[in-house]
């Protein structure tokens, strides 16, 4: 279908009205990029009784998309330009840094009073956007699903970020993703990103640099015995699971953030930290710092064991607080999460009653003791805005230290670990050199070169990305049967 014929059509349509002028008829949805989220984004609005939906990509792909939307409810069209023009509702479905050439480009031609979202995991540069190439008589109410294409929308949190036009204009977004079962998080602009940012740039910069650490040792962690019981599981499944998605999902973030760029730069620092007190043997001051770690962020004193989210933490926490409650542990029993272990631990690795939770040896923890610590040294308690936009992947990735972080045994074995243990040395000096590798990458700002370093580590865990979807997919799903049952 071509655009004049397009036109026609959403004339002569019912669905065609714009809302404000009859509330009980559908939108027209236009959707610009079709890429894995555009696509999911246009198969359920359409399998959720959305009539007209108008799609488009390069204009290159445009025959590609018409032979695959042929005979569906989805018409793609050659550009924005024609998307635009019809639809009631515009998602601009691209990544964050090709979104302000795309609104340039197609945003004048927005139809007179349609309303504009645009689907990005990072807000600022969008607002940025919106806000200088969109028309004045066009409202804003921009969206975000916080998960990825192949999840069920059902239950997850779905942001709406209301910034200009009617209050008339969220109910019409709301009622058009009712059919997603989503939960909604009313949230501006400046939230969205603190939240985000708060949940996830630390844990990206984390796993990144486990990645790039264990690809610079040339060897698959789960092929050692050191990496296939407990906690190192639940590291080995989320590291893989972060490489498997494509590498734009997490530069965005990293480089596009502002609050997420000063985090993954304190989180090297930690890094760095952390790792010349183990060298210099300065057991007193790596205590007291860590322990100090976990009060700020858990609120449990080193007395403590960790029963749950205490009160007494920092008071220069996030803007967005809950109230305080205890809880129970994110994660599952050791025994539970070795069922998901891409390697198989040795009968010898076994100590006391079976169990040795580092394997062979303890472990520093050196990753995740730095990612307590760089949240501690900013004042972020992640926990609270989980209650906001937590999901899934987000609670396993958190969950990962509050596992550690929780008992005190394991906090003092890391903290041994970190000064006597000889064995992961080695690893360690990898990933405080990765650590600082993806900080300095953040900073420079070069998706080019982000994408490089990413698909490097990626390409080399590729041939695990099948099984370690599958084994990690049943591991979450245990994690939040779980939860649900508490």
């Amino acid at each position: 279908m071509n655009a004049s014929e397009a036109q026609a059509s959403a004339s002569s349509s019912k669905d065609g009205l714009a809302s404000e002028h009859n509330p009980h008829t559908q939108p027209i949805v236009g959707i610009i990029g079709m890429g894995d989220m555009g696509r999911m984004y246009a198969k359920r609005l359409s399998a959720g009784g959305i009539k007209t939906i108008y799609v488009c990509d390069v204009e290159e792909k445009y025959p590609a998309l018409m032979e695959e939307f042929k005979g569906t409810g989805i018409t793609p069209l050659l550009n924005g330009h024609a998307v635009s023009r019809l639809s009631d509702l515009i998602i601009y479905s691209v990544e964050a840094v090709h979104l302000a050439k795309a609104v340039q480009i197609y945003g004048p031609s927005t139809k007179v009073g349609a309303t504009v979202a645009g689907q990005t995991s990072v807000k600022a540069p969008e607002k940025e956007a919106f806000e200088k190439y969109l028309p004045q008589d066009v409202d804003i109410v921009s969206i975000h699903s916080l998960h990825g294409p192949t999840v069920t929308t059902e239950g997850q949190p779905l942001i709406i970020i209301h910034h200009r036009g009617p209050e008339s204009k969220v109910r019409l977004v709301e009622s058009t993703f009712a059919s997603f079962k989503s939960r909604y998080v009313h949230l501006s602009y400046e939230q969205h990103d603190e939240v985000t940012a708060n949940t996830q740039a630390v844990t990206h910069a984390a796993f990144l640099s486990m990645g790039t650490a264990w690809r610079h040792s040339t060897t698959y962690p789960w092929e050692t015995t050191r990496y296939v019981s407990g906690i190192e599981v639940v590291k080995v499944n989320i590291t893989l699971r972060i490489y498997s998605a494509k590498w734009h999902v997490y530069a965005g973030l990293a480089m596009l953030n502002p609050s997420a760029q000063r985090q993954i730069h304190q989180y090297a620092l930690s890094v760095t930290e952390l790792f010349k007190l183990m060298v210099e043997g300065l057991e007193e001051q790596l205590a007291n710092r860590v322990w100090e770690a976990r009060e700020k962020v858990f609120g449990w004193s080193k007395d403590e064991e960790g029963g749950g989210e205490a009160s007494s933490g920092n008071d220069n926490g996030p803007s967005i607080s809950t109230s305080s409650r205890r809880r129970g542990p994110i994660l599952l029993s050791e025994d539970v999460l070795d069922q998901f272990s891409l390697g198989q631990k040795p009968d010898s690795a076994a100590g006391p009653n079976g169990r040795d939770r580092g394997g062979n040896s303890p472990n520093s923890q050196l990753s995740l003791l730095a990612m307590v610590d760089c949240w501690a040294k900013l004042g972020i308690r992640p926990f609270e805005h989980l209650e906001v936009a937590g999901t899934p992947v987000f609670m396993l990735w958190i969950g990962v230290a509050e596992y550690l972080f929780r008992s005190r045994s394991l906090v003092a074995s890391a903290i041994s670990a970190a000064l006597n243990d000889r064995i992961h040395r080695p690893d360690d000096v990898e990933f405080c050199m990765a650590a600082r590798g993806w900080s300095e990458c953040a900073s420079f700002g070069n998706f080019d070169l982000y994408k490089r370093r990413f698909e490097e580590t990626a390409d080399f865990f590729r041939p695990r990305f099948e099984q370690a979807t599958q084994l990690g997919g049943k591991m979450i799903k245990a994690i939040q049967d779980a939860q649900g049952r508490r």
